[in-house]
Order: C-alpha cells, then structure tokens, then sequence
C-alpha cells in the first residue's frame, strides 16, 4: 500500500460522505441491507430517517487528529496533554478520561464508538440506569456516540435506545450510527490487504475514517502485545486486563497494516511516553 492509501481509501469508502448515517446516503422508505447480517434489511420509516442527522455530521477536514486506543500502553504515558491538543479526538468503546487516568490519556473528546453491549451489560439495555448511563458520559462532553445500528440486526433496537435516551433528556452527545455500506466497503477493501477478520475492530475502522478526514493523524494506545519494548509487561487495556473474545477480530493483522501506514508516514503511532514541555 503506498502513499496513495488515502485516495485508495476515498475511492473504495468514501468517509467524507458515507462515514455515518445519513438523510443524504439512507432513503427514506427503503429497505438497508445490514453490514454484517447482510441478508437481513431494515426499512427506513420516517421515524427512523428522523433520526439521522440531514448530511455528514463532522466538521472535516481536521488538521490534527488523535485516535486514542484503549491499550495498556497509555498507562504511565503522560499523553493526555498532547491527545487534548489536538483538533479532533476519536475514542473507542466508552472508555475512562476522568480522574488519574486522564493525564495519560486526555479528556477531550469529539467522537467516540459505543459497542451496543456495553449497553446492555453495564446498563440493562437502558430500560433503567439511564441517570448512571447519562452521568457517566457527562466526561465526553459534546461528543459524538457511534453505534453499530445497522451492522447486526441485535445491535438495532439498542443503539436507537441510545438515541432515544440522550433527545427525551436533552443530553449534550448526539447518537450517530456507522453507515453499513461503508463498513462493508472497509472491510472489503482491508481483505484485499491480508486483513480477514469475522470483523475488523472498532480502533481500526476509526483509524481508516481518519486517515480519511484528517490531515495528520496520531494513535495512542494501539499496542497489541502483552509486553512494552522494554519488556516490562502491559496490561490489556489502560482500565483493566480483560481479553477479548479469541477469533472475533485479527488485531496481528490490523496492526502490521497500521505499522504499514507508520511506516509511511501515513498516520504516526506512538509508542512510548509522550515528551511533556
């Protein structure tokens, strides 16, 4: 892949117009394949084309962007002055800013992707505990929450939950969902480079939509590896030590691509602590 990856990446997906949901992708009154269900459809009613935002919703392009990982890599990094520099700040999967961790990791946050489980382990589905959900993504301020509405059909009705919960309490975030084609499209285009996962991660579909919508982008705490380069070992991720289920993504592979892209100057990755003034 050369230096050419970023037009590659425009031609095949297309993040500046198909990145989310849309009025301007989704037909209202159409049937939407899903991404990975792809034999299932959903029918867009009014209510649900209400939900989506009339084009693309991210202010691009951004100068600098930071995708922050959730890796054990970031502990003890003191990266969280550099990660709030930056224009746009991309987070995955709800993670913790707040308190000691976010000298490490920042607390600025633009956009971050919500995994429709968390929801329903940590908060019933939000048929209750809609205060502690609310109070607990008070840190990311006026971010942006992208769910996977539309990539498995069990993933639909609790990502408009979400949507639901955040209008009837006139929360600052706004619930966006991934445009399934452009998913579909991603994963595609990866395969073609080796990268043959049941699913690419969420880390890694961020990491392309900014390659995409930034002109410099820089990755924090994506470090797959249970040891540091000085070998001292390295929990799973900055908050806890729990592993993911074996087989569902091939991080090896999506990591050596991102090495790739490294190494190219595409994107920068950071390894170590960040330099503070």
């Amino acid at each position: 892949m050369t230096a050419s990856s970023k037009s590659e990446l425009t031609s095949c997906c297309d993040a500046v117009h198909n990145f989310i949901a849309s009025q301007n992708n989704t037909l209202l009154g159409s049937n939407m394949s899903y991404e990975v269900d792809n034999k299932k459809t959903i029918h867009i009613t009014e209510e649900i084309f209400r939900m989506l935002p009339e084009s693309q919703p991210l202010d691009y392009p951004f100068k600098q962007c930071a995708v922050v990982g959730n890796g054990g890599i970031l502990k003890g990094s003191s990266c969280g002055a550099e990660i709030d520099k930056s224009d746009f700040v991309f987070r995955c999967n709800l993670p913790p800013t707040e308190g000691s961790v976010s000298q490490d990791v920042g607390n600025k946050t633009n956009l971050v992707t919500v995994n429709p489980s968390i929801i329903a382990q940590k908060y019933n589905k939000l048929n209750e505990k809609k205060a502690t959900f609310l109070e607990n993504i008070a840190r990311y301020g006026e971010a942006f929450l992208l769910l996977p509405a539309f990539s498995f059909r069990s993933n639909t009705a609790t990502s408009f939950k979400v949507h639901h919960t955040l209008k009837e309490f006139s929360a600052k975030q706004k619930a966006v969902f991934f445009y399934p084609k452009y998913l579909k499209n991603l994963a595609q285009f990866w395969r073609t480079k080796g990268v043959k996962a049941y699913r690419l991660s969420s880390g890694f579909m961020i990491t392309s939509a900014a390659v995409e919508l930034c002109e410099n982008v820089k990755l924090y705490g994506f470090w797959p590896f249970s040891k540091s380069i000085a070998g001292t070992p390295i929990s799973h991720h900055y908050y806890d030590n729990q592993l993911p289920k074996p087989g569902f993504h091939a991080m090896p592979k999506e990591y050596n691509q991102i090495l790739q892209l490294h190494g190219r100057g595409i994107l920068k990755l950071q390894f170590g602590k960040c330099h503070t003034e």
